[in-house]
Formats: C-alpha cells, structure tokens, sequence
C-alpha cells in the first residue's frame, strides 16, 4: 500500500502525502456568539487579500507543478495539504502528531484499528475493548466489554475524553459510556490515522481532552483487492478468522474506494490459560466475536469551481462474554449496529479561498441480552436492554489569506455549525426506560496562523518562526456558553532543529447517560451506609442516578516540544515532549455507599435533617424503594445522601513522550529503526475534602511507563519486522504489592511478489507472531475466583498468537 514513511513522532506534519485532499479538518463542532464575531470580523477584513504566495521551503512541494502562485490557480487548492491539529490548509500544528500510516500497518501485520491504537505508548487499553476482563471495573464503569468494540483513550482520562474522527468527521457514540470504535474501520480502507495528544476543544470542540484521532481513508486505490487471514494462540483459544474485498478506482479528477470486512474469532476461557484455571466456569477472558463491516468513500472535483465528497461507514458486530459466580453465570451477548454518512462540497473562490459545507449524519443501534443461568435450579433469566445513539451535524466554513506576514501569507480558517446528539436505554421486554436525553449546540470558530520567519529569509537564529491561535465557542441548550482557546509557536532556531509549544482550554460534555440516567431514591438504615453515629431505628435516603445539571468538565493543556532532524542525516529524526493537563470538574459519583456516613471526607456531600416539604419533593421526583424492610416513616430519616453525577473530581496528567526514527541503506536492502516510549504522572482528588490519589501505576490505571521499539528491513519483495513492548508493573492498593513489568516481542515476515506478468503477480503473504516468547500476564491476589488475577486494562492473556494471511490484488 503507499503512505509516507511510518514517521512517529510527526515531527515535520508537512511531510505527509502531498495529494491527499481530504483530511484533517474537524468533524461535527458545535456558534456562539464570542467566536463568531471574531470569525466574521476577520473574514471581512479579508476582503480583497492578495493572492497565495508560495510557502517555506519545507513546503515547496505541495504548490502547483509549474509554481504558479496566483488566484486563478486552483490547484493550489487542490494540492495543498491538510493536517490533523488546524484547520489551516497546509498549517503547522504547535502540538506533536503521530501519524502511522498503511505501510506501517502492514509491516507490523495490525489486524484492526484497535490493534493500532493499543500499539501507541500514548493510549490507555483500558476502556471498552475486546480483551477487558472480569474484575476491571475496579477502575471505573468505563473498563467493561458491552459492545465489543475498541476505542482511542489517550493518556488514560478516558474513551469520552478522546476524540475520533473519520475524514474529520465525528463518528457516532455507542453504548452507555460514550465509546466510539475505531476498530470498525477496515484497515485496508486507510491511508493514514493521525493522532494529536494534546487538548484540541479549541479545533474540533468537546471531548478533545486527552486528544484527537483522525482516520483517514485512501483517495488513489485502483483496481481490486481480496484477502484472507487466519489465526490462533498457541495456548488455546481465539481462532481468528478474516476475508477482505477492496475495489477501487482513480481518474484525473476524483477516485472512489470500497471496502468490506468479515472477521469471527473464538473466545478465551479462563480454562485454557494455567493462571485463571480455578476461576468459576464459565467465563471468559476475551470475547467471541463477529464483525462485518464496510467503507465506501469518494470525491469528484468539479472543474475549477470545487470538489464534492461522500463518505459512508456501516458496521454489525455480535459478541459473547461470560462471567461466573459460586452458583450461576451471566452470559452477555449484545449485538451492535453502526453507520455513518457524510457528504460535503468544497467551493474554491477568488484569492485562494475555499468554502466548505458538510453534514455529517451517525448513528448506533446495541441490543444487549444477558441471561443469568442457575444450573442447579436449571433456571435461565433473560434481561434484554436497548442503547440508541444519534448524531447529525452540519457546518459552513471557509479558508483562505487575510494578509501578507513577514514569513509568508496569515491564513485564516473560520466557520459556523450545528450539532446534535440524543441517547435513550430502555429495557424493551417492560417497556422501562432508564436513560432518555438529548444535546444540541451551536457553534462557531476561528484560527489564525501567522509565519513571521521563512527559512529563505535567512534570519539568524530563527529558520523559521510561525504563531498560531484558535477560539472556539459552543452555545448548548443547557450549559450555555463554553469558550475555549488555544495558542502556540513553532519556532526553527536552525534547519535541523524544531521547537513547538501550545497552551489551550479544552472541555467535554457529561455524557447522556450521565445527565438522564433514571434517578432512584432508596431507603437504607442508616448503620448499612456506615451510620454508628445515629440513633437506633435512623435511616437514611440514598439518592443515585443521573443529573441533569451537571455543567461541562474544563481542562488547562500545554505542551513543549524539541524535535531534532539533522540535515546531515536525512534518515533520522527524534523528538521529545512534554505534556500537561489540569482536569477539573470531572463528572463522578463521589461517594463510596458503605462509608457515606462514616468517612469525614464525604460530609460536604451529604444533607442532615431534612425538612418535610424536601423529602416529599425528593420522593415525587426519583423512583423511590424501601430496602429497610419496615413501613416509610419519613420521621426517622437522618439525611439525605445524595451520589448523583457531579461536577466534583479534579485530574492532574502530566508525563513526557520520546520519539525516534533512523532509516538507513545497507549492503542488503534497507534499515529503520524506530520507537515510542511515554511516561505518564496520574492523580486524581474526587472531592476537595479528599486527598489526590495516585492513578498512574495503579491496578486498572494505565501503567507509568509504556514502551515500544523496533526495527524494519526491507529488501526486494521482503519485509522482516520485529519489535519489543514494554509495560511497567501496576501497584495493587489493597495491599501494597508492586506487579511486575510486562515484555514481549512480536515478529513478521512478509513477501510481495510484486507486478509481473505471471498468475502470481501482486501477491503478498505473510506470517506474524505476537508474544513470540508467550509472556503470561503478571498476577495479583483477587478476593473471589469471579475476577481474572491480572490487569486486563494493561497486559493481555492471549499469551503467543500467530497468524498467516495472503492477499491479491489485480
């Protein structure tokens, strides 16, 4: 497949491909009225600005093949690059991007997305994913398997705190915890993702806390593809089934892609790995699973007035999860639905400006069953639950010069949209719906880059210099208001070496399920929430659910960067960075049940004394149950304690990432060396009267240290690759104990015939092992034989995996 070079660090983003029109550009972003005066004011005063003149030198190469620089030269349009982080065409991007793009899926044999992302030293694998286990929960409701989907989470602040585009657009959420999964995306349908981890509300809005990740699909593929893959873990289980279609085609002025993917695998059991051998049967370890999923995607310029774009996604996938107690199961099988549609049209107007709109229009249907089989009664329970997400989203935008900088053209990007969102859980065989809620906001933005310094300026000191700024503003339905900005620099002091530092604001907004969530009061003792201090016979209503006036989580961002890419040596480049985010007013529910009333911490939450008029309020308002077991005496209930959502919990995440590529000729083909390594500073305080906690390190946290290093040899038709993972060990809190660190290798082999004249012209096989020493996963001491003894946020127990495929392509 072609792609640029599998470059990690990203340290020169105007290094991708140079023909790639499609990306980068935010997906569904919701106007308010602060941004939106910015962005109209800039806009007018951009009236009649002179024409695109060439950029740096770094840059030459994306201009028209003859150099022409003037308005009526539309292709400068065309052939300008766009970069995940800016809406500027061509922009530079004051935070780290990490691009992978198709030859490195390929040279390291990644089945899906997922497997990319867990790849990254930046990602979290805790969340939503098909490997999570019993007893991950212990980190947060998030760590569960309910569609069997894998999503981005990057420096651990959660799945809802990274945002996932597709070809810019929003994808739509799924499940219960707001997920959306990358993994549905065929990876033959992709030319590149791209990731930013740093905040990004500024560009692209709410949830861009942690980052954003932005697939981007092929726009050359022309002919027709088939594939096929098999696999299997040499210590039992996950038999591994794949079939892939690909058809394309690509003409002078446009190109359209198909993609459809079948893939099945069978499930670990606790049964077939030594360590997890004695918990309750059955249950399982990794899901058995079924996806089908399919992309179509294509554009068609239209002469010298535009371009017109479509892109469509569907997916249906089935899992079986199984988890087991002392005297029954549950066994879990969900089936989930996705889609996505968005079509868009680019206008180019006079003085190098574009005009863009799209639509962007999602959607997911899960319908969960999970039975409860008690096999000494013979019995089976069936529980059968609904989740429904939508998505629709529209946006007017414009790009193009404001003025003449002393390093080359400002540009400004500016628009206006609309996006909406709606969520409901329902239980269909009672008709009771849990959860029922909607979000709507508007939207507007503006960003600016200014380049101060051009590298044939030949200024000392400065090879190049460029400042950026973006503002965006939000206007919700319900929280009103919400401005984020963001600033940064990218300064060259020479041609070898890069500098990048960017502050910003970032928000995301309480997921659906947290704001309308059904809210129940219950009536315990008081002694049953940890009461001793209470009289005889006092009780106490505790109060959960949702809350629909939570207001948005906030969050302060800055990175610094120092990429180095000597001249002297073209093959090499590195980069470290540093990363910090203060995260407040995170959405959580503050209160342990059992300690409610003994734990000092928790008194700023609770309501003593309750008048009458509050009580009868509370009781028309929430579901009420009695768990006391005698007749409602509203007199003898002491407090209210409530644990609705709330706006209380503050997250600090600070680390550094280093990066590294060297490619280099030998006698024999050709060499790169590269890698990945993140080390990451977690806490977290719930409350202000509780003290900051550790998470990084943590059982169910992402581990403090993540590595991954490798090399590549290619020579002729043939790849070699292998590379090491390295995971710090997780400390258990309720004891103490210190894991063990986790390390394995994963190799592959692959052969390309390449094009000849023969049958077997453009045939690729390849053979890829994983854990290639089978590493188990480090163990810790568990309370019941219900929940697997390792962490399966942060190491796997699939143990050596290998896999064989062949393609083939006409």
């Amino acid at each position: 497949m072609p792609g640029c070079a599998g470059r990690i660090g990203g340290i020169h983003e105007e290094g991708f491909s140079k023909t790639d029109r499609s990306n980068g550009r935010g997906g569904a972003r919701p106007p308010a009225r602060t941004a939106l005066a910015v962005a109209l004011a800039l806009l007018l005063a951009s009236g009649g600005a002179a024409a695109q003149a060439a950029r740096d030198s770094d840059v030459d190469d994306t201009l028209p093949p003859d150099g022409s620089t003037t308005p009526e030269s539309n292709p400068v349009h065309l052939d300008t690059i766009e970069v995940t982080g800016t809406r500027i065409r061509g922009g530079t991007v004051p935070s780290p991007v990490v691009t992978i793009d198709a030859a490195r899926i390929e040279q390291e044999d990644f089945a899906d997305l997922g497997e990319v992302v867990r790849s990254l030293p930046q990602n979290f694998s805790g969340g939503q994913g098909p490997g999570i286990a019993p007893g991950a929960t212990g980190g947060g409701q998030g760590n569960q398997n309910i569609t069997g989907g894998a999503g981005l989470n990057l420096r651990g602040l959660g799945q809802d705190a990274t945002l996932t585009l597709l070809n810019g657009r929003r994808m739509s959420y799924g499940g219960f915890v707001q997920m959306v999964d990358i993994s549905a995306i065929p990876v033959e349908a992709v030319e590149r993702i791209e990731i930013v981890a740093d905040g990004a509300s500024a560009i692209y809005g709410s949830d861009a806390v942690g980052g954003v990740g932005n697939v981007i699909l092929r726009r050359d593929f022309d002919g027709v593809a088939l594939g096929a893959r098999y696999g299997a873990a040499t210590d039992g289980g996950l038999a591994t089934r794949e079939a892939t279609a690909t058809g394309g085609a690509a003409w002078q002025s446009g190109g359209l892609i198909a993609t459809w993917k079948k893939s099945s695998n069978d499930p670990i059991r606790a049964d077939q790995r030594d360590y997890t051998d004695g918990m309750y049967a059955p249950t399982t370890l990794y899901q058995e699973g079924d996806l089908r999923s399919g992309v179509l995607s294509g554009w068609q310029e239209l002469g010298d007035v535009g371009e017109l774009r479509l892109d469509a996604l569907g997916s249906e996938r089935s899992i079986l999860t199984e988890m087991a107690y002392a005297t029954n199961y549950e066994r879990s099988t969900p089936e989930t639905s996705a889609s996505l549609l968005s079509p868009s049209v680019e206008l180019y107007l006079p003085g190098g400006w574009t005009l863009e709109l799209g639509s962007t229009f999602g959607r997911e249907r899960t319908d969960g069953a999970n039975a409860v089989v008690t096999p000494a009664a013979g019995t089976t329970t069936v529980t059968r639950t609904e989740y429904r997400n939508t998505s629709r989203s529209h946006e007017l935008g414009v790009e193009g010069p404001v003025a003449r900088a002393p390093g080359g053209d400002a540009r400004l990007a500016a628009g206006v949209g609309y996006r909406y969102n709606d969520f409901e859980t329902r239980y269909p065989d009672s008709g009771y719906t849990q959860a029922s809620g909607d979000v709507r906001s508007r939207f507007a933005y503006a960003e600016v880059e200014v380049p101060l310094v051009a590298p044939d300026q030949g200024v000392a000191g400065a090879y190049r210099l460029a400042l950026t700024g973006a503002v965006r503003s939000e206007d919700y339905d319900r929280f009103g208001d919400v401005t984020t900005p963001k600033l940064g620099v990218v300064w060259g002091p020479s041609r070898d070496v890069t500098v990048k530092a960017s502050w910003g604001r970032s928000f995301k907004v309480p997921t659906l399920s947290q704001q309308y969530l059904q809210r129940d009061a219950i009536l315990f003792p008081a002694i049953a929430l940890g009461g001793t201090a209470y009289p005889p016979g006092a009780t106490a209503l505790y109060l959960v659910g949702g809350n629909p006036d939570l207001d948005p989580e906030r969050a302060r961002t800055w990175s610094a960067s120092l990429a180095f890419h000597p001249a002297a040596l073209p093959g090499f480049e590195s980069e470290v960075t540093w990363f910090d985010v203060d995260y407040s007013d995170r959405v959580v529910q503050p209160l342990v049940p059992a300690q409610a009333l003994s734990n000092p911490a928790f008194a700023e939450f609770l309501e003593p004394g309750p008048s009458a008029e509050e009580l009868d309020a509370l009781l028309r308002t929430f579901r009420f149950t009695n768990a006391t077991g005698q007749p409602l005496d509203a007199a003898t209930i002491a407090v209210v304690v409530p644990n609705l959502y709330v706006n209380s919990a503050r997250q600090r995440v600070r680390g550094a990432d280093v990066s590294g590529r060297y490619r280099f000729d030998l006698a024999e083909g050709a060499l790169t060396l590269r890698g990945a390594l993140t080390w990451l500073d977690s806490t977290r305080q719930v409350s202000s009267g509780q003290p900051e906690l550790d998470m990084a390190g943590e059982l169910f946290y992402p581990a403090d240290l993540n590595a991954r290093v490798g090399a590549v040899w290619n020579r002729s038709g043939f790849t070699g690759s292998l590379f090491g993972n390295y995971r710090s060990g997780v400390r258990n809190p309720v004891d103490g104990e210190d894991g063990a660190s986790f390390t394995t290798f994963d190799a592959t082999l692959r052969y390309d015939t390449g094009m000849h004249a023969g049958a077997l012209s453009d045939v690729a096989l390849e053979l890829t092992v994983q854990n290639l020493l089978d590493r188990a996963p480090p163990l810790y001491a568990v309370a019941s034989p219900t929940f697997a003894p390792y962490d399966s946020t942060n190491y796997s127990a699939i143990g050596r995996f290998a896999a064989v495929s062949v393609s083939k392509r006409w």
